[in-house]
């Protein structure tokens, strides 16, 4: 267990890196990529879209519902076995759906076996990039969370031809045995002890129901350490509570509300851009270039604005870009309804795309600005697990609208208002809390007091302008008498 006083900002935190950057590639993309196996399942099942669809939800709301379970394993045991376990877990869910015979046997199968094992490696692995990093943590953010766009750009058509020389059984069989590699990532996942996350460790200790004996085992490691073998339960019950007692952080309760909206908005437009585009005349092969076009643009604005948002000028100002970034995508899906050609889509995809690469770069930095370091494991957990509704129920929401309405209008209006709501929500508690700072500062400046001063030797008197004359004299006199003696 490596032991710092903080983020080392690189050496071992760049294999950590790359072992995130793999992580979002073995579960992200390869969970974009269960769409391409649609088709096949709906010809295979003779199910219509509706019911085939029901299995890329249950996977991406079971990948955030149970983020939570997976911080929780990497807190108590450690990273390393609970992303090993989840890569097991996954690979399982996908070797077994190669056998289905039915769609209740995928519900199972691929969306909660390997939702489930997706959830014990994604927030633990973005977790231990923000161990490791400090002054660039966007810059690693970014580059790990790339492994998303590209991932998708290289498997789409990876997963397609195996789907020509395999059928869907073999597609689904191989996919299993590449994601074994998560048990790869997660051995690179060397735990590491930062002066942060010892402070409960002496807050435990200072305890009065802690006995002498267990104080002096305890002093010998770190008492909420992953490694650690043997808990009491009186200090399981007081590390649990340390972990989660970021929840009644109002920091953290307002960036919680906002994420519900923030995951509401994102989430349809990746649903229903194609078919949207088809409605307008679109053809098929452009309709497809549109998503292309997300996907690597989405690349670039995890790196760039990873990188442009550790620079000193921004570095201060980094919850303010999320704001941005979150803005300018709901503002791309308010306009989005008057785009009825393929040029004026296409830009619409460049700006969207990079925007949502953005703000998915800062969603941990500005997490762990909230909760600090010591506790973004288990807050990027709840994060994660926040997402898991908006994601089950957008999608459906939205097309109840297009059905209802006959356009997508109101779709996207809905998605626009609701992300803008969720920045403006973090902007208007953001401003609060520095007036609140300010007017607090004014207080502190109009009810202090100015101190009198008078040195003598070793001795020093300090007297503030609230008293009366008459002892500032006595004191001064005395002071005298003294110095002569």
């Amino acid at each position: 267990l490596a032991s710092h006083t903080g983020p080392p900002d690189g050496g071992w935190g760049w294999m950590i890196v790359a072992g995130c950057f793999l992580v979002t590639i073995c579960t992200r993309a390869v969970t974009r990529c269960i769409s391409i196996f649609f088709v096949e399942f709906q010809a295979s099942f003779g199910q219509d879209y509706a019911r085939t669809a029901w299995i890329h939800s249950i996977v991406d709301c079971a990948t955030m519902l149970c983020a939570p379970l997976g911080s929780l394993i990497s807190n108590h045991v450690s990273c390393q076995v609970g992303i090993m376990l989840g890569g097991l877990l996954a690979s399982t869910g996908l070797i077994l759906s190669s056998f289905a015979t039915s769609l209740e046997h995928l519900y199972l199968s691929l969306g909660v076996l390997t939702g489930l094992g997706f959830a014990l490696c994604y927030s633990p692995a973005i977790a231990m990039v923000g161990k490791y990093f400090n002054k660039r943590k966007a810059l690693a953010y970014g580059i790990a969370m790339s492994g998303s766009g590209i991932g998708t750009f290289i498997l789409a058509p990876v997963v397609q031809l195996l789907i020509e020389q395999f059928s869907w059984h073999g597609a689904l069989l191989i996919l299993g045995g590449f994601v074994l590699n998560l048990c790869v990532c997660g051995a690179l996942m060397r735990p590491i002890a930062l002066k942060e996350d010892r402070k409960t460790a002496a807050e435990f200790l200072e305890q009065d129901y802690v006995p002498e004996a267990q104080k002096r085992d305890l002093k010998r490691m770190s008492v909420c350490s992953p490694l650690i073998k043997v808990w009491s339960h009186e200090c399981l019950c007081y590390c649990s509570w340390k972990e989660y007692d970021f929840l009644l952080m109002p920091g953290f309760m307002v960036l919680a509300v906002s994420v519900l909206f923030m995951a509401y908005g994102c989430s349809p437009l990746f649903v229903y851009l194609v078919p949207y585009a088809l409605s307008v005349g679109v053809s098929h092969h452009q309709a497809a270039f549109l998503m292309s076009i997300l996907g690597v643009i989405d690349i670039i604005g995890n790196i760039t604005f990873g990188w442009l948002t550790d620079r000193r000028c921004l570095k201060k100002h980094r919850h303010f870009c999320y704001l941005f970034a979150v803005g300018m995508d709901g503002l791309c899906c308010l306009f989005l309804p008057v785009l009825k050609n393929f040029p004026l889509l296409v830009p619409f995809s460049f700006t969207f795309g990079y925007f949502d690469g953005a703000y998915v770069t800062l969603i941990p930095v500005v997490t762990a600005d909230v909760v600090g370091t010591s506790s973004l494991s288990s807050a990027l957990g709840v994060v994660y697990f926040l997402h898991a509704i908006p994601y089950l129920v957008s999608p459906p929401i939205a097309g109840w609208l297009v059905d209802t309405t006959g356009s997508y209008t109101a779709s996207f209006l809905l998605c626009g208002f609701s992300m803008i709501f969720s920045s403006m929500l973090l902007c208007f508690a953001r401003l609060a809390k520095k007036i609140k700072r300010t007017h607090l500062q004014s207080l502190t400046n109009d009810t202090g007091t100015k101190q009198h001063i008078w040195t003598n030797g070793a001795m020093t008197y300090s007297v503030t302008a609230e008293l009366d004359q008459k002892d500032v004299e006595f004191l001064a006199a005395n002071t005298n008498s003294h110095s002569n003696r």
